[in-house]
């Protein structure tokens, strides 16, 4: 198992489902859910063998000998098999913030969306508020899934900000809505 230089744990668990940092053998899956869930993320084609490769040889795995990297990446493991993935990106180290990164196995979003989110949610803050003390976390969200919102506030969750028209998805302006959540715990 690969190990983040700036975590002292590299596992976080909740009975069986757990996020360790990203697994090299769940890159494949991670690809199709990326592909089939396009609609909600910020990638603008769909991906290749050949791009998840480069990208897990050229960008992930030098995150995990970095002191700051700038995302901490996890698979969300059900035991041992993959099931999503997510984490931290756009790390702020010295603002002390990061956006949340987090989609599930495309055949779980429709019956156990709130509970995987949920359960994430809470695993991905101990990692960012116990663990790298960072002061604020937030979701960056096209304003195409609201049922993520109900999601966000019943995990503690502001709604801080809503872009009006901020993107163009399927030639039509769309609002880009942010939730956030303060650490409570800082020493």
């Amino acid at each position: 198992m690969e190990r983040y230089l700036c975590l002292t744990k590299q596992e976080y668990k909740n009975g069986d489902f757990r996020i360790i940092p990203l697994r090299d053998e769940d890159k494949y899956c991670i690809m199709n859910w990326r592909n089939t869930q396009i609609y909600h993320l910020r990638q603008e084609k769909l991906l290749t063998i050949t791009d998840q490769d480069a990208y897990f040889s050229n960008v992930v795995s030098k995150t995990y000998n970095q002191p700051k990297p700038s995302q901490i990446l996890f698979s969300y493991l059900n035991r041992e098999e993959c099931i999503g993935y997510g984490g931290l990106v756009h790390i702020n180290w010295k603002d002390k913030n990061a956006e949340i990164s987090f989609i599930i196995n495309t055949e779980l979003e429709a019956e156990y969306f709130q509970f995987h989110w949920n359960l994430y949610l809470s695993l991905i803050e101990v990692v960012a508020f116990k663990e790298l003390k960072m002061h604020k976390i937030f979701v960056y969200a096209y304003d195409l899934r609201p049922h993520l919102y109900s999601v966000l506030e019943i995990s503690g969750y502001t709604k801080e900000a809503r872009l009006l028209d901020h993107v163009i998805i399927d030639d039509k302006f769309k609002d880009v809505v942010i939730y956030s959540k303060i650490n409570l715990i800082e020493e």
